[in-house]
């Protein structure tokens, strides 16, 4: 590969994939060579889909890409010219307390009022083309993640300066999200999904129901072949605890599921960081090729090899935010040949660069010289070359040409408004949820020891509740013991509940790639998650319920254990929903079962079992009706003693757990014959003196209804599940601000 007055041209020789498979063939070389300037486009995976079982032998046509710079004004035979100018984005910093005026500061800083305004990135400006590979270079710090999250609008609008156009109208971010992907630098994967089922579920998500399920699964085995993954194909994602792909495989299935849906423009925040350089070499091969199937490819990459190198089509050089290059590789020795400071021979030309550029940024003038030598660089090398190419169709043609051509794969026809021409989400809310449902459970199948600890956790505290009250009677000492197992069997079903924080905690930032880039709707995610832990919940509550109710001799045949089965269910399902809100909030494991302990004890003491209601006081009756132990406990309280023809204290048992209860029962019988006469009321030994309905009233039971406490227990569960939706919504923009 070699660069001519601009021009990427290629060798003669025919150039073979990672796959052994031609790109291109000699012929088709020769055909090029001989028409230049009428290149040919490369088809999209989408046209591959067509032919699928040709698809590993089809030729792909390469085409020489001109490059030129800035924001261009003649026509150009790419469809889709990405150009962004001037943009400029700072952050406030406060100023740290012990700081040395007289030290000095950054030249990308700014102080007023004791703030310092820091710059990430002063004035950007450059252009990128279909087909081609832009990549950001610079050191850490340089602003090479915040330029890619800039263009990939993760920036909020009101903060970030300058224009982003896409053959020269100005991007829009509802349509930049949809005909746009961005692969974060961490590789966010389910490690118990192998690399096919992972491709597919991003096809369930990202290609609309309209296309048929034996054309996704052949969009997935030709992006497998595209990625190189085909001997990996079988092999789960791993993690630290279960082996699995390679460090390399595992990035180019990070590609493969934001690629999926075939986008106009891919943004990539170093994708070869942390790989070897065969690794890295392998996944900038597979952009190469995804560019050439007709995307724009922009990335950020630290220090690319000599090999790298050759696979790429423009560089952007940063250095505390300013731009020190822009231009081909090419052109990398005749810019610091013009700088004074010559390429030496047989050395990597962005290594030189990089080195040189850290070299400048320890001087005390840091890179000032070289930022203005490139501005006046650019301004002679436009004038030379004149008038710049863009692209000869506007948005909406360009748009609607792609989506002809099978590109970003919708189900939508070509529409006079480019932003309507591809749907926001490309499946209805029922399938998103589906195929979330569908994923999870897949999941949590090869990882049943989760539910299996959680299983084991209630029976054996069940079977310690039902070994400890057994067969309780009905004497006060037994009512006593009654009251305390419900307060521990109600307080004990939330505290199991605890054990969904690390679910989506482990899950966030998977969700937040997903959504990022409308893979499917936040709603679709909560509603999902909430169906598909009924299952669950319902065996765990069957599970303590047949343990305890006829163990501990509970009252209510048949129809109070259903209840009593009801109360348990509902108690799981508001305190998992409480747990699933509060794991939306923080953001560490740890924090979480912290303040999820801690809520729970202060809803424990407020439930009215260790004060009941009436001896609150009133500064905290509040807390008293939103705990979430109070409903469930009141509720199992009146199905065990809401019955008036059943007596818990008779005559003599009014002197149990009393210093009387120790003397003699002839001597109780004449206190009770002395009571009676003082009373007026006959009293014996068998009287029934406190039912049911005075136990209730003694424990302030008396406004709601256990009927009312279980839909109560379930309202929550909802009530939380919608905050928990509201937490998603605003808690992962996903954008700097």
């Amino acid at each position: 590969m070699s660069f001519v007055g601009g021009s990427m041209k290629l060798p003669a020789k025919s150039v073979t994939g990672d796959d052994g498979h031609p790109l291109f063939t000699n012929s088709k070389q020769t055909e090029l060579q001989k028409y230049p300037k009428k290149p040919t486009v490369s088809p999209t995976l989408a046209e591959l889909l067509m032919h699928v079982d040709d698809a590993q032998n089809s030729p792909v046509d390469h085409r020489a890409v001109e490059i030129g710079y800035g924001c261009s004004s003649l026509p150009s035979s790419n469809p889709f010219f990405l150009c962004f100018n001037n943009l400029t984005y700072s952050v406030k910093v406060r100023k740290k307390l012990g700081s040395i005026p007289f030290c000095g500061k950054n030249s990308d800083e700014t102080e007023s009022n004791g703030i310092n305004t820091k710059i990430l990135l002063n004035e950007i400006s450059g252009e990128a083309h279909e087909g081609e590979i832009m990549a950001v270079l610079g050191a850490s710090g340089s602003g090479k993640s915040t330029l890619i999250d800039a263009l990939a609008n993760r920036i909020a609008k009101d903060s970030l300066k300058g224009t982003l156009t896409l053959n020269g109208e100005v991007l829009e971010s509802k349509l930049l999200r949809v005909i746009s992907a961005y692969v974060m630098q961490d590789d966010l994967l389910f490690p118990m999904l192998t690399v096919e089922e992972t491709l597919m579920f991003s096809a369930e998500f990202r290609l609309p129901r309209s296309l048929s399920k034996s054309k996704k699964k052949a969009r997935v085995q030709a992006l497998i072949d595209q990625l190189g993954l085909r001997s990996a194909a079988k092999t789960v994602i791993g993690d630290e605890g279960h082996r699995g792909v390679s460090g390399g495989e595992r990035r180019r299935v990070s590609i493969g599921i934001d690629i999926i849906h075939d986008p106009i423009v891919l943004f990539l925040d170093e994708p070869t960081s942390g790989l070897d350089s065969t690794s890295a070499f392998m996944v900038v091969k597979v952009l190469q090729r995804i560019a050439q199937s007709g995307s724009i490819v922009i990335m950020s990459i630290h220090q690319p090899s000599y090999r790298i190198l050759s696979l790429l089509d423009r560089l952007i050089f940063l250095s505390h935010g300013n731009t020190v290059f822009a231009g081909s590789p090419g052109m990398l020795p005749s810019f610091f040949a013009e700088f004074g400071h010559p390429i030496p021979e047989n050395e990597n030309k962005t290594e030189f660069a990089l080195d040189l550029i850290r070299e400048l940024e320890e001087t005390p003038g840091g890179t000032k010289s070289l930022v203005e030598f490139n501005k006046s660089w650019q301004a002679r090398k436009n004038q030379r070359n004149g008038s710049l190419m863009r692209s000869n169709l506007s948005l909406k043609d360009a748009i609607s040409a792609s989506i002809s051509k099978g590109k970003l794969v919708s189900g939508a026809t070509n529409d006079l408004n480019p932003t309507a021409s591809v749907p926001i989400f490309a499946n209805p809310l029922w399938i998103e949820m589906m195929v979330i449902a569908k994923r999870s459970m897949k999941n949590s199948r090869r990882m049943p020891e989760l539910f299996g600890i959680r299983l084991g956790a209630v029976v054996i505290t069940g079977i310690i509740l039902a070994t400890m009250f057994w067969k309780l009677d009905n004497s006060p000492k037994g009512i006593q013991e009654r009251l305390g197992f419900f307060a521990f069997a109600m307080s004990t079903t939330f505290y199991t509940c605890a054990e969904a924080i690390p679910v989506f905690l482990q899950e966030r930032y998977i969700f937040m790639r997903e959504t990022a880039y409308n893979a499917y709707r936040r709603s679709s995610y909560v509603l999902a998650h909430s169906l598909i832990s009924i299952p669950s919940l319902v065996i765990l509550s069957m599970a303590f319920a047949a343990i305890t109710f006829w163990a501990v001799g509970l009252a209510g045949g048949l129809s109070g254990f259903f209840f009593f089965f009801l109360t348990i269910f509902a108690s799981f399902w508001a305190g998992s929903s409480f747990v699933t809100f509060l794991s939306g909030i923080v953001s560490h494991v740890m924090l979480g079962f912290t303040v999820v302990v801690a809520v729970l004890a202060y809803f424990l003491l407020f439930s009215g079992f260790f004060i009941s209601r009436n001896r609150i006081p009133l500064y905290w009756i509040w807390f008293h009706y939103i705990s979430l132990v109070k409903y469930p406990y009141e509720a199992v309280l009146q199905n065990e003693f809401d019955d008036p023809m059943k007596c818990f204290v008779r005559g003599v048992q009014m002197f149990d757990n009393t210093p009387l209860g120790e003397v003699p029962l002839s001597v109780k019988l004449k206190l009770l014959q002395s009571m009676s006469g003082v009373l007026g009321v006959n009293i014996t030994g068998s009287t029934c003196v406190t039912t049911g309905k005075d136990l209730l009233v003694q424990q302030g039971i008396t406004d709601i209804n256990k009927w009312n406490c279980l839909w109560i227990i379930i309202a929550w569960g909802f009530l939380f599940r919608i905050l928990f939706y509201f937490t998603l919504l605003l808690g992962s923009k996903n954008k700097r601000k």
